[in-house]
């Protein structure tokens, strides 16, 4: 029964290392010939539109109040906590690490000012 196993293990792991060096090759070989895409290519490229219909069911993950979407900026817009999620490909990318903070207007007039 042992001599039985020991040729199974020792077949099975000499397919196993013959599969793993085909891989590998195949790999390098498939690497080298995929044609390389440049930054410019990028901004030729048309991204997925926004569904504005998924407002109704996206809110801040932050505050869980509604959002708005600003069609100029590609974002979803948090003005209470003055944070913007970015739209990537039609994907709203809602983790707040990831979202820009928006200055808010201060109005100097109403500031006051120290000596």
């Amino acid at each position: 029964m042992f001599r039985n196993v020991l040729g199974r293990l020792v077949t099975e792991t000499g397919c196993v290392r013959r599969y793993v060096v085909k891989a590998l090759v195949t790999r390098k070989v498939s690497a080298a010939s995929v044609s390389v895409r440049s930054f410019s290519d990028v901004k030729d490229e048309v991204g997925q539109p926004f569904d504005v219909s998924l407002l109704e069911f996206l809110v801040c993950p932050l505050s869980k109040k509604p959002l708005r979407y600003e069609a100029k900026t590609n974002e979803l817009i948090n003005k209470e906590l003055g944070i913007a999620y970015p739209i990537v490909d039609g994907i709203p990318n809602m983790i707040p690490q990831e979202a820009r903070l928006i200055q808010k207007d201060i109005d100097t007039s109403t500031t006051p000012m120290q000596d």
